[in-house]
């Protein structure tokens, strides 16, 4: 299978080649040639696999340059021994038809974990088969978990470097921690002064900027990403929608109507993951894109306006403080019917004027498959309280957005088939505010706050988010937004 870039359709690459380079030289994102088909007899072979299993048969769909041996080893080393009772991705069950699926019981406690685990497996596999043995620098913009999440991942994995940039206070507490205090000899994590959209604008300048390329290649370096613009972070997400469908059918669901799928959106790769899946053959009827007060998602599928020309909110679900949501890209690349042309012009219309207006056909296409809700921090809190009053289940503030917009889309449409709600990550790394909604009594100590949590609900803090609190940060240095070239620089000893 071939990989297109979403800005020249002559650009076709190997899935190799897609991965070790991340982004195409003239910006456009990769995505695959077709989208391989499941039918019957696939969902009844993959039913009976273990997660491991399940990640192997969907992974040999779409890595046809790697060899069964490669892909094997490369989700053998990623899976195993890295979740929480070897389930990285488990169901927990609230009423009827209610499924929560909990991508968080991974090492940094969030859902970046299960593409963060296997992707620098799959990019130490594509760099050998296509690097000439440069090494690899991993750049990172994050707006909380990916950053931890890559950190974790690519830690003394041989022959890469990975800088990490995050907004200086547009992260939780625990998530700054849990960056600043990561260990390991080829990491580096930078703070900026500015959000994560300046984050990500700064880290894209620098991929697509030639002469930077230049210096890079005079010391035997290349770029990399580990944000879902890389289709390695973004093919391991498909494969735990695959897995929740085959799990709902295991344990008796009725899904002859189909389900519907609802993800807290901000950068739009894990929502365009459960799309993948739907196009691969699960039944998925509806996606609902739950988005916070930066709402632009929201907006852009009511009216078909993408206008990033707003009040940027910082929030209680700061992985979600997103205005230009770069996984879009590939979303109307396909909904255009893959026309080069038309997604070069969009893109260029968002970096000169901050916003563009798709025609009527890719709307129709886009509310055909989307809906849109979005929650303050206010909704946020009061679902918090209400999910955990009439459940018993403790959110984090990212799924509560979920858990809101899916009550919304029931109120609008009546719509009661099965729904899957993915849970992005553990209260416990937004435990001030997950406990503001259930309490007016909060310690002024991060980790006075997480036991005060825990003691109220019941639940037990995350191993390790628990043995964060004798860390100590390694990392102090603040950078202005424009100044992310010469950190890189820093980091890595070049001129």
């Amino acid at each position: 299978m071939n990989y297109i870039s979403t800005r020249n359709n002559n650009i076709k690459v190997s899935s190799a080649y897609a991965i070790a380079h991340g982004i195409s030289t003239e910006g456009g994102l990769y995505v695959p040639e077709s989208i391989p088909q499941l039918d019957e007899n696939d969902i009844s072979n993959l039913i009976e696999l273990d997660y491991i299993g399940k990640a192997e048969y969907i992974l040999k769909k779409y890595l046809t340059d790697f060899t069964d041996e490669e892909i094997g080893a490369c989700v053998r080393g990623a899976y195993t021994g890295s979740f929480d009772d070897e389930k990285p991705a488990a169901i927990a069950q609230l009423g009827d038809s209610i499924n929560i699926l909990e991508l968080w019981h991974g090492p940094t406690c969030a859902f970046k974990d299960l593409a963060l685990q296997l992707l620098p497996y799959l990019l130490t596999t594509s760099t050998k088969k296509v690097s000439d043995g440069k090494k690899t620098v991993i750049l990172v913009a994050t707006s909380g978990d990916t950053g931890k999440a890559a950190l974790e991942g690519f830690r003394d994995v041989e022959n890469t470097e990975i800088i990490v940039f995050y907004p200086s206070e547009g992260v939780s507490p625990m998530q700054k921690l849990q960056m600043d205090s990561q260990k390991g000899n080829n990491v580096h994590v930078c703070a900026i002064k500015g959000n994560f959209d300046d984050a990500q604008s700064g880290v894209k300048k620098i991929f697509t900027d030639n002469a930077i390329k230049e210096t890079l290649a005079k010391s035997g370096m290349e770029f990399s990403s580990a944000n879902s613009i890389n289709w390695g972070r973004l093919v391991p997400q498909i494969i735990y929608y695959i897995s929740a469908y085959c799990d709902m059918i295991a344990k008796g669901d009725d899904l002859s109507k189909g389900f519907n799928v609802v993800v807290p959106t901000g950068n739009f790769g894990n929502i365009l993951a459960a799309y993948y899946a739907k196009e691969m053959g699960v039944p998925v009827n509806k996606l609902i894109c739950a988005s916070n007060a930066n709402r632009v998602l929201t907006d852009f599928i009511n009216t078909g306006v993408y206008d990033r020309n707003r009040e940027f909110y910082t929030t209680m679900s700061p992985s979600m403080d997103i205005l230009i949501s770069s996984n879009l890209e590939r979303m109307l690349y396909i909904l255009s019917d893959c026309d080069d042309k038309y997604i070069s012009n969009l893109q260029s219309e968002l970096a000169s004027a901050g916003k563009f207006t798709v025609n009527d056909t890719v709307l129709a296409k886009l509310q055909n498959l989307f809906y849109g809700a979005c929650c303050d921090d206010e909704g946020t809190l009061k679902t918090i309280k209400n999910t955990f009053d009439k459940f018993g289940y403790l959110c984090d503030t990212h799924t509560a957005v979920a858990v809101n917009a899916y009550e919304q889309y029931i109120e609008d449409t009546n719509d009661k088939r099965p729904v899957l709600i993915a849970s992005t990550a553990s209260p416990y790394k937004f435990a001030k505010s997950v406990l503001s909604a259930l309490s007016t009594d909060i310690p002024k100590s991060e980790f006075d706050t997480v036991d005060a949590l825990s003691e109220l609900t019941g639940t037990t803090v995350p191993a390790p988010l628990a043995e964060l609190k004798d860390a100590t940060a390694r990392f102090k240095d603040i950078y202005d937004k424009n100044d992310m070239y010469n950190a890189l620089c820093k980091c890595l000893k070049i001129k």
